[in-house]
């Protein structure tokens, strides 16, 4: 595993909730933006450590994605990228996903549900970070 310098630098967005860390590194994607057309899109790369000593699966994820005008979306759902991955004590879990925005800046933040082996159920913090395209 890197460093946790080049974690820091990896992965700027960083949250910790019971033992369960999230990172996140937000990318902007000119290639699949079209400002002229009020279309902006990000990738986002998550990684999932559990620090804790006992197993955890990712059973569902909310999401809060505040636009540049102030506007709130909220998506609730299962897993994620169709998956709810069983995180071992130690280990990781990785996703990369997207957002699209029709304006040039947001953010994103939310929380996963998970539950450990003993079958308690909580929440964990996802933590926020910026949408920002590159002003030219």
């Amino acid at each position: 595993m890197p460093s946790s310098d080049t974690l820091a630098m990896l992965f700027p967005n960083v949250e910790s909730t019971r033992g369960i860390t999230v990172r996140v590194a937000v990318s902007y994607l000119a290639e699949q933006s079209y400002p002229s057309i009020s279309r902006w899109f990000w990738s986002y790369h998550v990684r999932i450590e559990n620090g804790s000593d006992r197993s955890v699966q990712l059973l569902s994820r909310s999401w809060r994605i505040t636009d540049g005008r102030g506007a709130v979306h909220e998506v609730h759902g299962e897993g994620v990228v169709g998956e709810m991955p069983l995180i071992a004590p130690s280990g990781s879990f990785d996703y990369v996903s997207g957002c699209p925005l029709d304006t040039p800046t947001g953010s994103m933040s939310g929380s996963y549900r998970m539950v450990d082996e003993e079958g308690s159920a909580f929440d964990v913090t996802i933590p926020r970070f910026a949408l920002l395209a590159p002003t030219n």
